[in-house]
Parts: structure tokens; C-alpha cells; sequence
């Protein structure tokens, strides 16, 4: 009789409307992440697969979903969009954007990893509280009114707006690999800020994995040579040839230097954080800006072009300020383009909305800007400390500049806030003066205390119009207009035109001082100002600089990595199908307990897929041979067949690795029987890889060139030992489903089968005790 059934509990299925092209479970939680092809993003929950959020693609982000990856605690979702070449950080709580970055080539694969090494060193800064918690003011939560819900780092307008740092998750260092289509690899420190860059591996990255200690990275890729070499020629005789390559990278800098990386990358990390953040602050004082307060500019330059009188706008103006009186043409733009109630609301909107910019700018923008300044100050400290940070590639002269560049950001955020100030105290007693004049002419009540008008009063007034109604042909020329009454909005203009009315600095007894001493004006100590340009051109002005300052360690770590083992694994003709890649073999997978790595794939023998185990130490000086073993699976369901049949009746689909221990396998019958199709099983490695075994494993002589070995496993399939496996009851028939891809997580005990059209999915628990559901699968079996 059939072997006994396990207790793999299916506890959901569902028919999707979209084909599905990635899902991962969760590595703390029950939950799985699906990526379909209209680039949606969703998240099931294990209980009846039940949708916990979707988040729909937008053009901000992008549409095709090429990677994902968890990152180790669970809390936050990586995934790349090959369309806009972004990398988004999602919110599991909701589907919320925290975090973006773009990267200059197409993300085709993603691993999230986390650094296990444990030292005295590393201990002391776990442990210790991050001081600038202690030193600086919470950031305060920006107003939601101002930001769309869509906007990355929307979760700055909560109500508790300084748990964005736990973003950064731990303390405990995480890195996220992140390989693409142009041989590049780059490492980002918490997922957010870069460093390393690794350069110079051939091919499209298809797997990736970081060991725990940062000693060595494994990466597959995937080359498609050119057919104009006379190699590719050779691979070109049926069709287009694909080969699969192993790389391993030696990236012992890391590793030797993990509490110095770790300081250097939390402190990144906090740079990166507060840039968004002003960045942010800065999209939002743009929003409380209007455009009604452009209004007085564009009526008064109608009136110009429309009047017939030689008399200038501010004589008539000044007429109406000294006499009372004003022609006939300056009655009908203020009575009937202006209107009283126009000047009234155009009055509150420039106030209002003046407020809401000084408010942005003391509590936001300058909260940011200090605390910048704070962590580049300790990142400089660091930088000088060069026993311990030059080899990382820290350049103290190129941190100090960036901190000069935040310097002359909060100088530029000082001068906007004394325009913003000197502007609500002119309008203010503008609008009071010229409210009570229209009044006037139409008659009107006007109350006593709006009438009276001191001596100080008119002359205040008239100073305002002096400096701000004077006609201006050539701003005509730049601007569209005669007048620019309005002086806030052209600080927040991301533009890089001059201001078209810079602060006046005339008489100005500090600017006299520095202009007539040469040694102050040449100083470090005082931070450039730039009088000409707009807060939004400083601004980026600064993040060029940091940027610039703190991409080098990325250079230098990026750098240090050497291969150190290269070799072909196989080689294959892409398939008609639309499979997506990244479904498809190998597969990496790192043993932290053993400190290997393995590598999974399968290669056709026979109309018959044998998976073949490749594994590698991660410790790149340990001398352990690149034993490879190739695995198939002899019939365990149907015990009709005869014995002298072909031992080998199942193909391997897909396989993954469940845990340390056990590899999880979609299987297919060799021999079609209806309604016994396709099986779910576990493999145990140890009865691949039992004692008296080990010598049988296919020893990779790893010396040899590599121009050698590209053909070498191809060629010689039948020198690699082949383990034929019996499975006794870790299996389960798929029924009614053309199972073909499955995800796992053996930390859940989980897992998700998806079917060859990439919309059915089954999901089952797959060490669960239950005596009366393994009988009544029996009994049906036995049916």
C-alpha cells in the first residue's frame, strides 16, 4: 500500500485576477508578499489567504516589479521596479511608502540579510543608547495637510513622526545586496544608504547571497554572449545559448573593520533620513505657498500695459498715499479687477500662508538642518580617527565641505525667514492703508480706528512703494512682468535662475566688515552665502556635497572585494514560455550554523530533471573542495510499477531550500497518470549527504581557468555522483492543480504552491500534527 500521507494541512487557496511574478513569506510573521504583472504589491495572511493590503502601482514608483526581499526582523518590505529603476521600502503595518532610492541600472534580484557576528565591541554599541536621541529634539511631525498620502516618507506627518527611526530597525547591523542586468552589486547598509559598490562581475545577476558574517558574497549570474565572439558561434548552433555562472567574492574589509561599518553605516543611515526629511519640509513650505500671492504682481502689470496715461504706477500710488486721490484708471483696477473683498482675501491668503512657511521653516526645516549638522559633525570625528576609519574610506576634508554646504543651507533659511517678516509687516500696513482708500471711494463706512494713519505710518508706506512698485523692463524680459511686490516665492522656486530681488545688503556693518578684511572672508570658520540664489538651489546644492562626500567609502569597500572562486555551472537555451525569471533556478542559500553556502538547480537528463546540490564554504581561506552532488527521485507514490522500470519517475519543477536541513520540491511524474501530476515534497539533506557519502561527492577542481570549465559539468553530468532518493511520507499530491513554483519558510513551517498559469496558489502548513486529517487523506488516497 501507498506510503502514509503527511501533515501537510493546506489552509487556503484562491484563483488571483492577475498572474502572480514574485511572492515571499515573511521570515517572523504568517504572511506573504505577491508581486503580480500589473505591478501590484500584496500581502496575504497565512489563515485562508486573506489580504491584509494591496498597494497599487503609481507613476511615482513605477509598474514592474523585477525584485523583493524581507528584511530579517520582518517589519519593513524591499522591492525594485525596473520601469523607473527605484528601490521602495514599504510598511508591513500598511502600504505605506518610508523610503526610495533610485539606482542607475535594472534591479533583477534583492537579498536582505543581517549581520550575526557577535564581539565585545559590537556588544558595548548595542547596548549603548544612541546619544543623539540625548542631544537633539525630536523632529517634529510635518502637517499632512501639505503632503500627499502617496509621498514617500508620508509617515513624517504622523502624529509620532520621530518613530521613522525605527526604520532604521535594530541596532544590530542589516544589509540589503542588491544585484542587476550590468554586473554591478550594491550593498545598502538598514536598506537605505550604500556602502559598497561592486563592479566587474559579468553577466545578470540572478542570485545573490551575503554571509552573516560579511565574509563572503555568492552571486549567479546569467551571461548571454554576443554572437559577433567566436565563442558565442560555438554555443549558437540550435539556438541562443544562456550560461548560468557562479561567482564567489571575498569581501574580508567588511568583516575585519563590522563595528567600524556598523557606526560608519548608522550614521549614514541618520544623514540619509534627515535629508528626506528636508526635503520633505521643503515640499511642504512650497504647498503652503500660493499662487493667488502672485496676483498683485500680475494685476499691476495689466494695469501698465493697459493704462494710457505717461504717469508710472507708483506715482499713482503715491498720489493716492499723499492726496487722496487717484486718476481714473487706478480707480477702476482697485474697484474693479481688485475689489475690496479681493484685497480682503488676498490679504488673509498672504498672511495665512506666510505663517504657515515662517512656522515650517523654525520648527521644521531648521530642526532638520541642526541635527544634519550634528551627524556630520560626529561622521568628521570619525573620519580623523584614521587607524580606524581611513581603510573604510572616510575623507574628513569631504565631510567638512558637506558640513559648510548645510551651513550655507541654514544661512539661506535664516534670510527667508527675515523676507518673510519684512514682507508680513509691509503688506500688513499696505493692505490697511489701501483697504481704507478703496473704502473711500466707494463711499463707504470706514471705521475710526482703521482711519487713523500716523506720520510714521504714511512714511512706511511710501517706503514700500518706493522699493517695490518701481516698473522693471528687463524682469519683463526673464519673467513675464513689471513688478515682483511678492519676495517669498522665488525662494522656493527649484530653479537655477538668481532671485530676481535679492536681499538688499547695502549698509549692512557685518557685510562692510568682511568685505574690508581679506583674512576673514577667506576663512573656514564662516560658511559662503549666497545672495543671489533661491533656498531650493542651496538646497541642492548641499545634497551634492554630502552625497559626493559620502559615496566614497562605497568606492573603497566596493573595491576591496577580489573574486575568489569562479566557475559554469550549466548551460541553457531560454525557454518559449513567459515564465518569470524570477522564478525560475538556481537558487542560494547560506547555512549560518555551518557557514556554507548551497546552490540549487536542476539540469534535464533524459526528459528527466535531476536537482543538483553545489556547496561552498563561506569562509573563503577554509581549504574545503566544492563537492557537488546530483539528486533524483525513484517512485514512491504508485507501487504498481514494475521494480525493473526506470527507478528515476519524478522531475524536479522547483526547489527551495525550507531550512538548514530540508529542501522543499515540486515534483512531476515522469510517466503522466492522471490525477497523480504533480507532488509537494520535503527533503531531508541528510539522506543526501549521509557519512559514508561524503567521499562520493563530485570534487570541482576550482584552480583550472575558467575559459576551461565552461563546458566542464555539461560535459561530464555522468562523473557527478546521483542520489537516488526514496521519500517515505514527507510528500503530498497536489490534486487538481498544475502545480509548478513554490515558496517556503521553514521558520513559519509554510508553504505557498503556485500553478503553472501563475494564478492559482495553494498555501499549507507543513508540520502540523493531525491524526484525523492524515486518515482521512488516507482513506481517500485508498479510494
Amino acid at each position: 500500500s501507498p506510503a502514509a500521507m503527511p501533515a501537510f494541512r493546506q489552509v487556503g487557496e484562491k484563483q488571483l485576477p492577475q498572474e502572480v511574478v514574485f511572492m515571499a513569506w515573511s521570515p517572523k510573521r504568517d504572511l506573504i508578499v505577491l508581486a503580480n504583472r500589473a505591478g501590484e504589491v500584496l500581502l496575504h495572511r497565512l489563515a485562508s489567504f486573506q489580504r491584509v493590503w494591496s498597494l497599487p502601482p503609481n507613476e511615482n514608483t513605477g509598474k514592474e516589479v523585477t525584485a523583493l526581499a524581507w528584511r530579517p526582523d520582518g517589519k519593513i518590505l524591499a522591492f525594485g521596479l525596473n520601469d523607473t529603476k527605484k528601490i521602495i521600502l514599504c510598511d508591513v503595518e500598511k502600504p505605506e511608502s518610508l523610503h526610495s532610492f533610485s539606482v542607475e541600472f535594472s534591479i533583477t534580484y534583492m537579498h536582505w540579510m543581517e549581520v550575526t557576528e557577535e564581539s565585545s565591541v559590537l556588544t558595548s554599541f548595542y547596548n549603548a543608547e544612541d546619544e543623539s536621541n540625548l542631544l537633539l529634539p525630536k523632529l517634529p511631525a510635518l502637517p499632512k495637510k501639505y503632503i500627499n498620502p502617496n509621498h514617500v516618507f508620508y509617515i513624517f506627518s504622523e502624529e509620532k513622526s520621530d518613530e521613522i527611526m525605527k526604520l532604521l530597525g535594530d541596532v544590530r547591523l542589516n544589509a540589503l545586496v542588491l544585484g542587476g542586468s550590468s554586473g554591478v552589486i550594491e550593498i545598502y547598509a538598514y536598506g537605505m544608504f550604500k556602502i559598497a559598490t561592486v563592479t566587474g562581475v559579468a553577466g545578470c545577476c540572478r542570485g545573490l547571497c551575503l554571509s552573516s558574517d560579511l565574509k563572503s558574497l555568492s552571486v549567479i549570474t546569467e551571461k548571454q554572449d554576443s554572437p559577433d565572439s567566436k565563442a558565442e558561434i560555438t554555443y549558437f548552433q540550435a539556438s541562443k545559448i544562456i550560461l548560468r555562472c557562479s561567482f564567489k567574492l571575498d569581501t574580508s574589509l567588511l568583516s575585519s573593520y563590522l563595528p567600524e561599518v556598523t557606526r560608519m553605516a548608522r550614521k549614514f543611515t541618520h544623514i540619509s533620513t534627515l535629508l528626506q526629511y528636508i526635503k520633505l519640509s521643503l515640499t511642504c513650505m512650497c504647498e503652503a505657498w500660493e499662487e493667488i500671492l502672485m496676483q498683485m504682481d500680475s494685476r499691476l502689470t495689466k494695469f501698465v500695459q493697459e493704462k494710457n496715461t505717461t504717469t508710472s504706477v507708483q506715482d499713482e500710488f503715491m498720489q493716492l498715499l499723499l492726496w487722496g486721490k487717484a486718476s481714473l484708471e487706478l480707480q477702476a483696477l482697485l474697484m474693479n479687477q481688485l475689489t475690496v473683498k479681493g484685497l480682503k482675501k488676498l490679504g488673509q491668503s498672504i498672511e495665512s500662508s506666510y505663517s504657515s512657511i515662517q512656522k515650517l521653516v523654525i520648527s521644521h526645516l531648521q530642526s532638520g538642518s541642526e541635527a544634519l549638522l550634528y551627524h556630520l559633525s560626529e561622521l568628521k570625528g570619525m573620519a580623523l580617527w584614521k587607524q580606524k576609519y581611513e581603510s573604510l574610506g572616510l575623507d574628513a576634508s569631504g565631510i567638512e565641505e558637506a558640513i559648510t554646504a548645510v551651513g550655507s543651507f541654514i544661512l539661506k533659511a535664516n534670510e527667508l525667514l527675515q523676507v518673510i517678516d519684512s514682507s508680513m509687516k509691509n503688506f500688513k500696513a499696505f493692505f490697511r492703508w489701501l483697504y481704507v482708500a478703496m473704502l473711500r471711494m466707494s463711499e463707504d463706512h470706514v471705521l475710526p480706528e482703521l482711519n487713523k494713519m500716523t506720520q510714521k505710518d504714511i512714511t512706511f508706506v511710501a517706503d514700500f512703494l518706493t522699493e517695490h512698485f518701481n516698473e522693471a523692463p528687463e524682469l519683463y524680459n526673464r519673467k513675464g512682468k513689471y513688478f515682483n511686490v511678492e519676495r517669498v516665492g522665488q525662494y522656493l522656486k527649484d530653479e537655477d535662475d538668481d532671485l530676481v530681488s535679492p536681499p538688499n545688503t547695502e549698509g549692512n556693518q557685518w557685510f562692510n566688515f568682511l568685505k574690508n578684511s581679506t583674512t576673514l572672508k577667506e576663512s573656514p570658520l564662516l560658511f559662503p552665502y549666497y545672495p543671489e540664489k533661491s533656498l531650493h538651489f542651496v538646497k541642492r546644492q548641499m545634497e551634492g556635497v554630502i552625497d559626493q562626500c559620502l559615496k566614497k567609502p562605497a568606492d573603497v569597500i566596493g573595491k576591496s572585494v577580489h573574486q575568489a572562486v569562479c566557475m559554469s555551472l550549466y548551460k541553457t537555451s531560454p525557454s518559449a514560455d513567459s515564465t518569470p525569471q524570477l522564478f525560475k533556478l538556481p537558487v542560494l542559500w547560506n547555512d549560518k550554523t555551518a557557514n556554507i553556502h548551497y546552490v540549487l538547480f536542476t539540469i534535464l537528463e533524459n526528459s528527466v530533471s535531476k536537482i543538483y546540490i553545489l556547496r561552498r564554504p563561506t569562509d573563503t581561506s577554509r581549504s574545503i573542495s566544492n563537492g557537488m552532488l546530483a539528486v533524483e527521485f525513484g517512485n514512491f507514490l504508485n507501487s504498481s510499477i514494475n521494480e525493473s522500470c526506470d527507478s528515476r519517475c519524478y522531475s524536479c519543477l522547483d526547489a527551495h531550500f525550507y531550512d538548514d536541513e530540508t529542501v522543499t520540491v515540486v515534483l512531476k511524474e515522469s510517466v503522466e497518470q492522471e490525477g497523480k501530476e504533480r507532488v509537494l515534497a520535503q527533503l531531508p539533506l541528510s539522506s543526501v549527504y549521509a557519512n559514508e557519502d561524503q567521499d562520493r561527492e563530485f570534487i570541482w577542481d576550482s584552480t583550472k581557468r575558467y575559459t576551461e570549465k565552461l563546458s566542464k559539468l555539461d560535459e561530464q553530468c555522468g562523473e557527478v555522483p546521483t542520489h537516488t532518493v526514496f521519500l517515505e511520507n514527507q510528500w503530498r499530491v497536489l490534486e487538481n492543480m498544475k502545480a509548478q513554483y513554490v515558496s517556503v519558510n521553514g521558520i513559519r513551517k509554510v508553504s505557498c504552491v503556485l500553478s503553472s498559469n501563475l494564478r492559482h496558489v495553494r498555501v499549507f502548513e507543513m508540520d502540523i500534527e493531525d491524526d484525523g486529517e492524515v486518515e482521512e487523506e488516507e482513506d481517500e488516497e485508498t479510494t
